[in-house]
């Protein structure tokens, strides 16, 4: 009873805090039209992987580059693996979406999250999504940061991280951006929401 008790009180404080932290929050700098090849050059991202993978790839990164350049991308962005919306509504969303974005030529759907590649890879495993969805670690969030889509959750104890996030990308140009009111949202950041604007 008394547990039940302080989780609520405690539920209703983080939800406090998010809110208020949202309300105050401003508009990320990427829009529609922003080159991400440019925005964010020096970025690398580190693709899911085990610990031992990490060690015989010499723990490689990826560039923004070799990511965008020439391609057609589905990005998603989320507050953190094993979160509730994350887990239990934004990437199912793509994940169930994945040949509707075959069809229509997407050459990659990518998940980004301020984590590091390892817990990616046993989120990704635990969500059985690996082989459909592409996910990286953005460790330092510097790719967040270099498109001003990060958000500090440390009202939740999370401390810096991504808002939650969609975009369509071709050759590095962001041609669509959807980007929640409030991590806790899920309106306009799922895969149906961005397959419209394909």
């Amino acid at each position: 009873m008394a547990s039940t008790i302080l989780r609520r009180a405690t539920l209703s404080v983080i939800k406090s805090s998010l809110l208020t932290e949202a309300s105050r929050r401003s508009y990320a700098s990427v829009a529609v039209g922003t080159d991400i090849l440019s925005a964010a050059s020096q970025v690398s991202l580190q693709k899911a992987r085990s610990w031992d993978e990490g060690v015989t790839s010499n723990f490689s990164t990826t560039s923004v580059n070799d990511i965008f350049k020439g391609k057609k991308v589905v990005i998603f962005g989320l507050p953190g693996a094993y979160t509730g919306v994350c887990s239990q509504q934004h990437v199912p969303s793509y994940k169930k979406s994945i040949d509707k974005f075959k069809a229509k030529r997407i050459d990659s759907v990518i998940c980004v999250a301020i984590n590091d590649p390892y817990v990616m890879n046993a989120w990704a495993d635990k969500l059985q999504a690996k082989d459909v969805i592409e996910f990286y670690g953005d460790f330092d969030g510097s790719f967040h940061k270099s498109l001003e889509l990060g958000k500090d959750l440390s009202a939740a104890l999370l401390g810096p991280r991504s808002e939650r996030w969609s975009a369509y990308v071709v050759d590095g140009k962001v041609k669509a951006l959807n980007v929640e009111g409030a991590p806790s949202d899920f309106k306009v950041s799922g895969a149906e929401v961005i397959l419209e604007q394909i």
